[in-house]
């Protein structure tokens, strides 16, 4: 058997049943966006740690080091954000190739601490070594929040209305001018910078999960397509979702008509825009919105609701049923 027969999820599905009994207390493992881990009476430490490795997840010649720094902080950030928590401190680790030089090292902390002073997230330590060819980083973010506050997948209910926090394919976008080749303009700079240095969405996950009604919630790191699977599936419920309400920027519909991209695709399976996607109680819903809005002046974006049936999303087009080839984004694949 081939990983890119199962996927990564159906790799930690393999071993995750063999981890469950040595969890003691109120631990939360493997299966959120963070582990949980009781601090005191009235907080909850939550970790979460990331890989990104050259030619997969970044390619080296097309950003920049400062970016990179920023980027690699950030994407861990977001799953705090996704918890409702606030960051603590990092552990950054690097494997290093020997091309590369101190001073792109110097402009990719730079960049780190930038994110890092933003959220007030001290480094705390991690580790560095050679490697033979690709530049490898691996970043653990710890956080905190209100004991038993953290919003987890498993939490969805039936009749929730399923919401993203901001525009989706962006960074799809962004991805695919790079792929391609294609010359620079506003449009593209909007684009490259959505993918290149995502903004982790901490105060505004914050806010969330202390509004009543609020209940799952994960950053969107994989795509809708596959990220709302992994709320159907920890909450054993099923999903409508309306295509006609997927946000869509201006930027990534003028690009998608240049270059006959299928919009709707990147924004539901392209993965990396770092938004929350959440659900929240339908009588809730109305309050949580006009509150959002308010305090980030940007709109709570309704884009579905939660269904009783097994864990799959049913994608409806002006009321009516239809099919998505993508099913988001898969490491081995």
């Amino acid at each position: 058997m081939q990983l890119k027969e199962i996927g990564e999820f159906g790799f930690i599905e393999r071993f995750k049943p063999h981890f469950n009994d040595l969890l003691s207390g109120d631990i939360i493992g493997i299966g959120d966006d963070c582990a949980i881990i009781p601090a005191n009476e009235n907080e909850d430490w939550i970790v979460t740690t990331d890989l990104l490795m050259e030619d997969v997840h970044f390619l080296r010649q097309s950003i920049s080091p400062f970016q990179l720094g920023y980027k690699s902080l950030a994407v861990n950030l977001s799953d705090i954000a996704a918890m409702g928590g606030t960051p603590i401190g990092s552990f950054l680790s690097i494997a290093i190739p020997k091309d590369l030089d101190v001073e792109y090292l110097d402009r990719f902390m730079e960049g780190y601490h930038k994110l890092s002073q933003k959220y007030n997230t001290a480094l705390l330590g991690g580790d560095t070594t050679k490697s033979l060819k690709h530049l490898a980083i691996n970043v653990t973010v710890i956080g905190k929040c209100s004991k038993g506050k953290a919003r987890k997948r498993s939490d969805a209910k039936i009749g929730d209305v399923i919401c993203v926090t901001g525009s989706l394919g962006d960074s799809a976008g962004g991805l695919q001018l790079l792929l391609d080749g294609v010359r620079t303009n506003t449009f593209h700079d909007y684009l490259l910078n959505k993918h290149h240095q995502p903004e982790p969405q901490i105060k505004e996950g914050i806010f969330l999960a202390k509004e009543n009604g609020v209940n799952a919630m994960m950053d969107i790191s994989d795509g809708i397509s596959s990220d709302l699977k992994h709320i159907l599936k920890a909450s054993k419920v099923s999903a409508e979702v309306d295509i006609q309400s997927i946000p869509i920027s201006d930027e990534l519909r003028n690009e998608s008509v240049k270059y006959n991209w299928n919009a709707i695709e990147k924004a539901t399976s392209g993965g990396e825009d770092y938004e929350l996607l959440l659900t929240v109680d339908p009588k809730d819903y109305d309050r949580v919105s006009k509150d959002f809005k308010m305090q980030f002046l940007k709109p709570l974006i309704k884009i579905g609701t939660i269904t009783e049936g097994n864990p799959e999303i049913n994608w409806t087009d002006k009321g009516k049923i239809i099919e998505l080839s993508a099913s988001g984004f898969n490491h081995f694949k």
